[in-house]
């Protein structure tokens, strides 16, 4: 069961209609924070407490302002949360769409489930503390197919440097080059060539500007 939610939320609208989800659903111990280190730090004390969050509900971006923090972003504040009190359930609730991101959040960041701030956003999160409530992770069918085409193809590191050269604007040719001063292999032009080939058919990219494009918009680079 899910008794006590801690919500990590710098927009207060925001804050109060998840608020609003959670009594509708029966949980009324409910606590916000508008700072990831304040969030940290609660639950931490909760756990010092013997009282701890069952559901922690995240942003992934907090605006800055004059107040100096450690934990900078939800990914942090994620981070720094498994590590204290890796049971707990966590609820991704942000604006962020690029599918190579969100898989890294399941992958790397072992999340709960995500959704998206969109029309509907309220439906849905009704939909993800359900799932949450059986023992279930929570995914989006909208976003089911754009990442499964992810895992499709695995990007490497080597790719993901290649692809951020070509992104910073390097010609094909000039990054042999680099590649050797980096110590990095493959560094043949061939090889080089082959791959941001085999990458463009296997999303149905024609040309460089498209893949770049497409790397960008889904958090590969």
């Amino acid at each position: 069961m899910i008794h006590r939610v801690l919500i990590a939320e710098d927009h207060e609208t925001v804050n109060i209609s998840v608020q609003k989800t959670m009594n509708d659903f029966g949980v009324s111990d409910i606590n916000y924070n508008y700072y990831c280190d304040d969030a940290f730090l609660r639950v931490k004390k909760s756990i010092s407490e013997n009282n701890p969050y069952d559901l922690l509900i995240t942003d992934l971006s907090f605006d800055t302002d004059h107040r100096v923090q450690t934990l900078k972003c939800g990914f942090d504040l994620i981070k720094a949360v498994r590590e204290i009190q890796p049971t707990i359930k966590i609820l991704v609730f942000s604006s962020e769409n690029k599918p190579a991101i969100i898989k890294s959040l399941y992958d790397n960041y072992n999340i709960d489930g995500y959704i998206r701030k969109a029309r509907n956003d309220a439906k849905e999160l009704k939909s993800a503390f359900e799932a949450l409530l059986v023992g279930k992770k929570y995914f989006h069918h909208d976003y089911k197919t754009n990442i499964n085409s992810l895992n499709i193809f695995e990007f490497s590191e080597w790719d993901v440097f290649v692809l951020k050269l070509l992104a910073q604007g390097k010609m094909q040719k000039e990054i042999p080059e680099i590649l050797e001063q980096n110590n990095i292999k493959p560094s043949g032009l061939s090889s080089i060539e082959k791959r941001i080939n085999k990458i463009k058919e296997s999303f149905d990219i024609i040309t460089t500007e498209q893949l770049i494009a497409f790397v960008k918009e889904n958090g590969i680079v």
